[in-house]
């Protein structure tokens, strides 16, 4: 790992979305939209995920009805419902045009990590600190029409369990690869491939440390090309100890690149077509930090958050990412060249941070 000479392009001031008052530990995009658009969600101890617009920031409503913190958010391939995962042992699908409950799935233990497949809103996988991996049909959980309907409750005895028993720690997070009966689970330092057919663990990894961060990172297919970093398909990319790994491939098997830093790192995403890693640490700064993919040169430092980045994600167009700290905020960071959502001007933006709303 190097450092970049003090003459390294500067990225853009930050947009900062405000209104959690705990701490943000997990952030996510939705695909893109036909008309380009995209959505942001965020998860927070504060019990009450919220949505915003993804290329502004600005908030567009707030998920009411958890009691207790939400460890992750995620948007359905289709964005017509929204997934969140609780310490107050349910695991909840909303839908986002109305910001109604439609279902509750029931568990008997803090559930921290949810997961659609890449091309289905049907079906969702859950784990947490019961130890399983669990996916449920949701066939049936649709956004009523015409009116309200009332909220399903759904048992955790509903799920399908996969790997039974092979779990001997708490499920931090739950990737449903390209290939769709393939999926990743990181619990402790360790991560497992399961394959849906045989129900049974197909890899493993062990890795530096605990599991901070474990994300699918890819742009929508529509931009993607053989050229990009995995050649058109999104990279399996994991924060862990002072580590950070990307694997490659339709079931992400294919090991593409790991990089020692000299701090701990909390998470990690990177830009395929900009060759880009962004590393959220977590001590002892509370930054982000810029690598170049190729040279893994340092070329930027983000010292805007005030505690732990959790989570670090690409828009589905790359134009921007976001962050999502210790410290209760959110921040965006511009990754391309002239205007594009609430920037405007040159290469160092306008001056001050900017806020929104």
């Amino acid at each position: 790992m190097t450092t970049a000479t003090p003459d390294a392009p500067r990225q853009y001031v930050p947009l900062t979305c405000h209104g959690h008052s705990r701490p943000v530990p997990h952030i996510s995009f939705s695909p893109l939209e036909k008309d380009e658009s995209y959505y942001l969600i965020s998860a927070c101890k504060d019990g009450n995920p919220m949505l915003r617009d993804g290329q502004t920031g600005d908030w567009i409503g707030t998920f009411i009805g958890h009691k207790g913190a939400v460890w992750q958010a995620r948007l359905s391939p289709d964005a017509s419902t929204a997934a969140t995962a609780s310490a107050d042992f349910t695991a909840k699908i909303w839908d986002t045009h109305t910001g109604e409950l439609l279902c509750t799935l029931q568990h008997d233990h803090i559930v921290r990590a949810i997961s659609y497949p890449p091309d289905s809103s049907d079906l969702l996988a859950t784990g947490g600190m019961e130890k399983k991996l669990r996916i449920f049909d949701l066939t049936d959980v649709k956004p009523a029409e015409g009116g309200e309907a009332a909220a399903q409750t759904i048992p955790a005895s509903a799920g399908f369990e996969i790997g039974q028993g092979v779990h001997t720690a708490s499920i931090k997070f739950i990737v449903w690869t390209r290939d769709p009966n393939i999926l990743i689970t990181a619990s402790n330092n360790t991560l497992r491939w399961f394959d849906l057919r045989t129900r049974q663990v197909v890899k493993q990894e062990e890795l530096d440390g605990e599991i901070g961060s474990c994300e699918l990172c890819g742009l929508a297919p529509e931009l993607m090309s053989r050229s990009d970093l995995g050649e058109s398909l999104p990279l399996l990319s994991v924060a862990a100890g002072k580590c950070v790994y990307f694997w490659g491939g339709m079931d992400a098997t294919k090991e593409l690149k790991r990089l020692k830093l000299d701090y701990q790192v909390a998470s990690v995403a990177v830009d395929p077509k900009g060759r880009k890693i962004v590393v959220g640490e977590d001590k002892p700064a509370t930054w982000a930090r810029v690598y170049r993919w190729d040279d893994e040169v340092e070329i930027d430092v983000h010292k805007g958050h005030h505690g732990p980045v959790w989570s670090v994600a690409f828009s589905p167009d790359g134009k921007l990412y976001a962050t999502g700290s210790e410290d209760g905020t959110i921040k965006m960071w511009k990754n391309c060249d002239g205007f594009y959502g609430l920037w405007r001007g040159g290469a160092n933006g306008n001056g001050a941070e900017r806020y929104a709303d």
